[in-house]
This record gives structure tokens, C-alpha cells and sequence, in this order.
């Protein structure tokens, strides 16, 4: 039994890593790409989020409780793996390491992320172009801004490989090793954008 409640407990953590949080992660870098064109065009954007109807029941049920067991779930599994990449230092090894990794550092950077912005918009700031320039004034926070997002877009595109193996999809070595050249283009598009967007507040 015991086994079998981990086994569907995996299986749901990668699903909730996909969808929805995986897709909001994409949809959130979207949105705030528009930064790249000028002040104005990030503020529409983040106002159109933030008036969409039944914002609050979507932000908890769609983003923050599915977040709250992948984190939780992802936690158990980074401490209780064993990682082997000194003994058994093959590629999939390595990123098994990396994915646990940048799970750990993506929950900090999120945890603080939403205290910066959801947190203090409660408190009645406005989360607009200025709070982000304001954020991204430190050179210190460029750089844990740069590590914390590239560390989540990685932790997303490298658990899109572990989703299609996990849910049966991609089972022959080849089709694995096409996902991990997809996986990886993933990343290195969504890394691009991250980065962009980043530097427009600077």
C-alpha cells in the first residue's frame, strides 16, 4: 500500500509540474516579457492579470495549492534520493542531481518572489514596472533574480523529460533522447526570455 501511495503521489507531483504550474510559469514570463517593449506595455499586461475575474480563487487553487504539494512532495524526494553522479557519472545521473538542485533553489526564489510582489501588493503597493526597477536595483538581486529564474525555468523543462518518462510517453531510448534535445531547446528559449526580461527593468 505504502508503495503504491508513493507511486501515485510521483506520478501527481510530476502531472501539478506540468499543469498547471508549468504553464503558469510560461504564462508569467509571457506577461512579464512585455517589460522588453516599455514601462507602459508591462503595466497593461500585469493590470490584466490582476483583474482577471475570480482572481483570488484561481491564484489559490490553480497556482498556490498544487505549488504547495509539488514543493512539499519534490522536498521528500530530493532528501530521501540517492544521488550517485560521483560513482555514476552519466548525463541523465547528472541532471537527476541538477533537477533536485534547482527545485530547492526555485522554492527559495519563489517564497521571496511572492513576498516582494503578491505579499506587498496586499499591503497595498502596486505591482507595476517601477516595484521590479525598484527590486532589481541591487546588483545582489539581479543576480539572485538570474539564479532563481533560470534555476526554475531549468527545473521545469528538465521535468518535462521526467513527465513524458513518468506517465509512459516516451518509453525506447530514442524517443528519450529526442525529449532531452526538446527539453533542453525548452530551456534555452525560456531561459532567453527570462533573462530579457530581467535586464528591461534594469
Amino acid at each position: 500500500m505504502a508503495g503504491s501511495r508513493d507511486f501515485i503521489n510521483r506520478r501527481i507531483h510530476s502531472l501539478l509540474g506540468v499543469i498547471p504550474i508549468g504553464l503558469f510559469l510560461v504564462q508569467h514570463l509571457v506577461v512579464n516579457h512585455f517589460a522588453t517593449r516599455d514601462a507602459e506595455a508591462f503595466n497593461k499586461a500585469a493590470h490584466f492579470m490582476e483583474s482577471l475575474p475570480f482572481r483570488i480563487f484561481l491564484e489559490t487553487f490553480v497556482i498556490y495549492l498544487p505549488l504547495l504539494f509539488h514543493a512539499v512532495f519534490g522536498l521528500y524526494i530530493t532528501f530521501q534520493a540517492k544521488n550517485n553522479v560521483s560513482r555514476y557519472g552519466y548525463f541523465r545521473n547528472a541532471m537527476f542531481l541538477v533537477q533536485r538542485v534547482t527545485g530547492v533553489i526555485t522554492l527559495i526564489f519563489i517564497a521571496w518572489h511572492v513576498w516582494e510582489t503578491r505579499v506587498q501588493a496586499a499591503f497595498g503597493q502596486e505591482v507595476n514596472f517601477d516595484m521590479m526597477a525598484d527590486i532589481l536595483s541591487s546588483p545582489f538581486m539581479v543576480a539572485f533574480y538570474l539564479v532563481g529564474v533560470l534555476s526554475a525555468v531549468f527545473h521545469f523543462a528538465n521535468g518535462l523529460w521526467s513527465f513524458f518518462v513518468s506517465w509512459g510517453l516516451t518509453v525506447s531510448p530514442r524517443s528519450q533522447k529526442i525529449t532531452t534535445y526538446v527539453t533542453m531547446a525548452v530551456f534555452v528559449a525560456l531561459a532567453i526570455v527570462s533573462v530579457r526580461t530581467i535586464f528591461a527593468f534594469i
